[in-house]
């Protein structure tokens, strides 16, 4: 003999199990054990002989008191038969567990236990076949730890599995998977497969190296950021890149996707594409660089970011892209093909904020040089000034000199040569030193006249080169506040815009939840019994025109009413005995 099992609800389970009924687990359903007896048992047993039933309802007749037996014959067998024998046939083509190739789309977790949603699917994502999966509370106990240990994975939506797994039916509930052991290898060779092939697919194309061959950004004066909406990475890269905005140094342009669950990848290759329109659309310039951020996440958690045509996206981009993408034992193919990769968000900004730091410090070493080199010009100059005027003196006095020495060697010769005429040639030395006398004087005279319109004309080029330069680093300077002022202005309009667009979109949202509670209102407010029996149903009333609510009630009364919408139909109600 054989135990046999019952058809049974949950609410009966205190009255089968007072009975005697024993629960097993791995099928969901109450038996009774073999050699008991099946009376007690006989409402939740199947029928065996496969035979139709038949009901009959007694109705009162005219005025002699007849009354008419109605048959209504039942044909074929009840559902519960029906999947009991299905139940029995799985347990014999299934005794023992065998391994399966499976995709999760969801799980869930009641009690310790896990329900898993699995599906096995095309290449173009069609499902071909989809099935419920059950690790009971003992089990994952065991062996989702350990998996999770093994492959960095946490068992969620999305992975490809290899289980060990035995078929079970349940009148209810319908057919699972009783999930008894994973092979972790499976799900790690899956995942580095699906890189591999799309790594080499780029690399055919001549993709993977594009953005990568890009030069890195000299400076950074406007940056597109793609994050998911609220991730904590994102609050550790604004808080930096705030500070940057609020000085006018850098301006960051935000937009937001999913990063993981069935279709991530898509939704952040069309925000990355919509924002690059929008940004070429109200600038003149495109971005000095693309971030791609999100904080760090389980393996499979970043496995929604290795897609084929997102990576392309990536790869084709204008603008060299960074990424800071999980954590330093993470690795994605957007890191691959990226520009430059950074371990986290907050490594990227940091990134952005040395570049900026060291061409500010170029500008402000290449300051230092022009000024340096102003300054040493003025004193090479003034430098040049004074050996002019130190040659000029020295010349003057050399001539000078020179004279006297030939006025002498002349008085000298006219005394030996005219002593005879004293007179006449003491009168010719005077002219001629006279004359030399005046030619000296007036050469000093031309000298000391040139010497400062010399000094004037080199201190006058002096003072318009420094003119000049003052005037370069002054326009700089302005240039760069006017364009911190403009960043301001125009950060303060967006913020206003998104501030008055979230109103109305609230506004818009309260309005049409009213109005879909209005409705329901109105339509709980119209239902009512006269309908109800309109559609087909009726009402059975005791003597006193009470509604009975259960058979008991209905047998112990004497006579019934029938309420039609139509009309009221009197009964009497036919024991066992009087059936039989």
């Amino acid at each position: 003999m054989s135990d046999t099992y019952l058809i049974s609800s949950f609410k009966d389970k205190d009255r089968v199990k007072a009975l005697g009924a024993r629960w097993d687990a791995e099928r969901r359903q109450w038996y009774v054990p073999a050699g008991r007896d099946l009376a007690p048992f006989a409402s939740w047993l199947t029928a065996s002989s496969g035979q139709p039933s038949s009901s009959q309802l007694v109705v009162p007749g005219g005025e002699d008191g007849a009354s008419t037996a109605l048959t209504v014959p039942q044909k074929g067998i009840s559902l519960a038969q029906l999947i009991a024998g299905v139940v029995q046939a799985v347990a014999k083509a299934y005794p023992m567990a065998v391994w399966t190739r499976v995709e999760v789309t969801s799980v869930r977790v009641n009690r310790g236990a896990l329900y898993l949603e699995l599906a096995e699917r095309e290449r173009d994502g069609t499902a071909i076949a989809q099935a419920r999966g059950i690790i009971w509370s003992s089990t994952a106990d065991e062996i989702v730890p350990a998996f999770e240990r093994a492959t960095g994975v946490v068992l969620g939506g999305g992975i490809k599995l290899l289980v060990r797994a035995r078929p079970t039916m349940h009148a209810s509930f319908g057919v699972s998977l009783v999930i008894d052991a994973i092979d972790p290898e499976y799900t790690l060779g899956d995942l580095e497969a699906r890189k591999r092939e799309i790594r080499s697919r780029l690399q055919r194309e001549g993709l993977f190296e594009r953005n990568r061959s890009l030069p890195p950004p000299w400076d950074f004066r406007a940056v597109l950021v793609l994050a998911p909406q609220g991730a904590a990475g994102l609050g550790d890269f604004q808080a930096e890149a705030t500070r940057l905005e609020r000085w006018g140094v850098c301006r960051f342009v935000y937009v937001s996707s999913r990063f993981q669950g069935e279709g991530a990848a898509a939704e952040m290759r069309r925000s990355l594409q919509e924002g690059l329109a929008a940004w070429n659309a109200g600038q003149p310039q495109p971005p000095d660089a693309i971030v791609i951020i999100r904080g760090g996440g389980a393996v499979n958690d970043l496995a929604w970011l290795n897609d084929y045509d997102l990576a392309r996206c990536v790869c084709e981009m204008d603008a060299p892209v960074l990424t800071g993408i999980g954590h330093e034992r993470d690795n994605t193919l957007l890191d691959e093909v990226a520009n430059q990769r950074y371990d986290t968000p907050s490594k990227v900004i940091a990134g952005v904020e040395q570049t900026i730091l060291a061409r500010a410090r170029e500008a402000k070493a290449a300051y230092v040089v022009v000024v340096k080199s102003s300054t040493q010009a003025a004193h090479l100059l003034r430098r040049h000034v004074e050996r002019l005027d130190a040659l000029v003196k020295a010349r003057a006095m050399r001539t000078t000199a020179a004279a006297r020495s030939r006025t002498s060697e002349l008085m000298a010769d006219a005394r030996r040569l005219a002593r005879g005429s004293l007179e006449k040639v003491r009168l010719e030395s005077e002219a001629r030193f006279g004359s030399i006398r005046t030619s000296a004087l007036a050469q000093v005279e031309a000298t000391k006249q040139v010497l400062p319109v010399l000094l004037t004309e080199i201190k006058s080029e002096s003072r318009q080169r420094l003119r000049e330069a003052r005037a370069r680093v002054r326009s700089d300077v302005r240039t760069t506040f006017d364009r911190v002022a403009q960043s301001v202005r125009r950060a303060r309009a967006d913020t206003h815009a998104e501030m008055l667009d979230a109103g109305r979109s609230a506004r818009r949202i309260v309005q049409s939840s009213m109005s879909r509670v209005e409705a329901l209102m109105r339509e709980t407010a119209g239902q009512g019994p006269e309908k109800t029996l309109r559609r087909g149903f009726a009402i059975v009333r005791g003597p006193d025109r009470a509604p009975l609510t259960s058979a008991a009630a209905a047998g112990n009364a004497a006579v019934i009413r029938i309420e039609f919408h139509d009309g009221t139909v009197p009964a009497r109600p036919v024991g066992e005995e009087s059936q039989g």
